[in-house]
């Protein structure tokens, strides 16, 4: 079965747009759930410096593309697996949208068919698995905020 470019996630949560939008787009909320550490300007055109301490000091850097309030917030990150240097990315874009009890988010993450045979599947295997877990974080913290 072929690996498809996109994996996408879509989560009810339980809380106000403002509350969401505010654990995606600060520093303080998006190192609640997200990564330990993050340092930059959540401002298109601008990168935000992430690193994970619980996986070995991880680093990735966010190119802030899209800041639309409580509508849209999208980046390009690095692929998983790739060589240092190498300049493909991947587009993570969450999509907030209101309902009757709150939130639904949607995450969507394309790019994956530019990659290589031998990165494909543990990128993309390796992210969809990533976003199930993160998400959980990112409920677990707004149901303990």
């Amino acid at each position: 079965m072929p690996i498809p470019n996109t994996i996408t996630r879509t989560l009810d949560l339980a809380h106000p747009q403002a509350k969401v939008w505010g654990a995606l787009t600060t520093l303080d909320g998006i190192t609640s759930w997200f990564g330990s550490h993050a340092d930059g300007e959540m401002t298109p055109g601008h990168d935000v410096h992430m690193r994970w301490e619980q996986y070995d000091d991880g680093k990735r850097t966010l190119a802030i593309k899209v800041l639309d309030p409580m509508s849209v917030f999208a980046f390009c990150w690095g692929i998983s697996g790739a060589p240092e240097g190498d300049p493909r990315q991947t587009y993570v874009e969450f999509a907030l949208e209101p309902t009757a009890s709150g939130t639904r988010l949607t995450v969507t993450e394309s790019g994956f068919a530019q990659l290589p045979d031998e990165w494909l599947e543990p990128s993309y295997q390796g992210n969809t698995e990533g976003w199930r877990s993160e998400l959980d974080e990112l409920a677990s913290y707004l149901d303990a905020a």
